[in-house]
């Protein structure tokens, strides 16, 4: 690995000799594979000989890398492939988090951190996943929806609108935009793409970020921080900076055998992972407090004064379960099942931030019909009872997931049916008895047109 002058001498310096011919030697290794399950679709485990992740519940490393986009479970959701760094998430908040918050993942794409924190913050808790990146944001809404949980929104803004929005938070993931140090194994591009004044644009960044969205994080609130480089402006003198706008760096226990390296300068704690010395990519994470008597942001979130339009239709409340825990909106054509307890929540959101998904999306308002939506397909809430099913083989499944044609049994009833791969949904069809209409999402279908020798074979399910 051709590894810049600057960053060499820098990092040399930063972490000294030895640390630093770990990180080289780190950075010529294959890079792991890991992927963490989906605990509200499946209690599996990947086959073959793996290794759990010691800082994730349901997550671990494998031998090698499998053709994950050929298994029909990835789709449907039942697991995420993430580095297992980034799963320290998870760690993190089960230390801090012991009550149901409103939280916002602000920089959410592609969705592994927020999928992450969805799994382990309590139930009763409402997380808004935000990406500024219109095309991101687009990818982070796909894998949300099939990650299922209805207590949701994916938004696509930037920090200051959530300031002008009015909304609060109990808590605040930033994984913000950094120069990528820690990928240099995996992408040659972010070497190509570093300099030292790459690192000076990117602190700079990070400040404004947070400077940005610091008003909207409650009193007492906690902020996680983290990036995926190595050197100090963008993780320890960030820190520093931040606790100056009124924090407390908070400490969390940890395993000497998960092998994560502390700050290397300062006092302040801060956990990094370091190719050679973690089985991971490179990246540093910080947990804060804000202080309780740090002035409130000026404005709260309010009613917009102005209801949802509400559907109260009967046929489609049967399509989920615990269906009266729900009210039914409609935004243009679109009809979404939004959780009651959260719908203020919901309102402030439509009325002041570009809004992609939230809660359970339902279907299309056809004149009087309603054509079920992927996101139902895919929910942990969804009613199986309610639609007619039919269970395909891999081929059907990577056809269906194609958005090709697909040909279902004769005995399938006609109309709409949930197709199902292993039992595990996949999305809808409609049955016309001597074909059926594909209604996958044509921007989530599989592109390729090969199909593996050998059914990938990923989860015991």
């Amino acid at each position: 690995m051709d590894i810049p002058k600057d960053f060499a001498d820098s990092t040399r310096l930063l972490m000294s000799d030895a640390l630093y011919e770990t990180l080289v030697g780190g950075l010529n290794d294959e890079p792991s594979v890991s992927l963490r399950l989906n605990p509200f679709k499946t209690d599996g485990r990947p086959v073959g000989q793996v290794t759990p992740v010691p800082w994730c519940d349901g997550a671990y490393w494998l031998e090698s890398r499998p053709n994950f986009t050929f298994d029909p479970l990835l789709h449907a959701g039942c697991y995420y492939v993430q580095e297992a760094a980034s799963m320290f998430l998870h760690h993190v908040l089960s230390r801090v988090i012991d009550r149901p918050v409103t939280a916002l993942d602000l920089c959410a794409a592609p969705g592994g951190k927020s999928t992450t924190a969805r799994g382990v913050l309590p139930q009763g808790s409402l997380l808004i996943c935000n990406e500024p990146i219109r095309q991101r944001a687009q990818i982070l809404s796909e894998n949300i929806q099939k990650y299922g949980h209805p207590d949701v929104m994916v938004t696509n803004n930037y920090p200051r609108d959530f300031r002008k929005a009015g909304l609060l938070f109990d808590l605040i993931v930033a994984d913000v935009p950094c120069s990528g140090e820690g990928m240099f194994r995996k992408d040659a591009g972010a070497i190509a793409e570093w300099s030292r004044q790459n690192v000076e644009n990117c602190y700079r960044l990070q400040r404004e970020i947070i400077e940005d969205i610091w008003p909207c994080l409650r009193p007492g609130g906690i902020l996680v921080y983290s990036t995926c480089t190595f050197n100090e402006q963008e993780n320890e003198d960030n820190i520093a900076w931040i606790r100056g706008l009124g924090a407390n760096v908070l400490d969390i226990d940890i395993s000497e055998e998960w092998n994560i390296t502390g700050a290397l300068k300062g006092e302040d704690s801060l956990y990094r992972f370091i190719p050679g010395r973690s089985r991971s990519e490179g990246l540093c994470m910080a947990v804060l407090r804000k202080s309780d008597d740090t002035v409130l942001a000026e404005r709260r979130a309010k009613d917009s004064g102005k209801p949802a339009k509400t559907r109260p239709r009967t046929d489609v409340g049967a399509w989920i379960n615990d269906s009266d825990h729900f009210t039914l909106c409609e935004r243009g054509d679109t009809l979404s099942a939004i959780p009651t307890w959260w719908l203020a929540q919901y309102r402030a959101a439509e009325k002041s931030l570009h809004l992609l998904h939230a809660g359970i999306t339902l279907g299309s308002v056809k004149g009087k019909d309603v054509v079920p939506h992927q996101s139902l397909a895919l929910s942990t809430a969804l009613n199986r009872s309610a639609f007619a099913q039919a269970e395909v083989g891999y081929g059907q499944a990577i056809a269906y997931l194609r958005k090709e044609a697909i040909t279902l049994d004769a005995a399938t009833p006609r109309g709409i049916v949930l197709i199902t791969y292993h039992g595990i949904p996949l999305g809808f069809a409609k049955n016309l008895g001597n074909r059926a209409n594909n209604l996958y999402p044509q921007e989530w279908r599989i592109k390729s047109t090969h199909l593996p020798e050998q059914i990938p074979t990923i989860l015991n399910i």
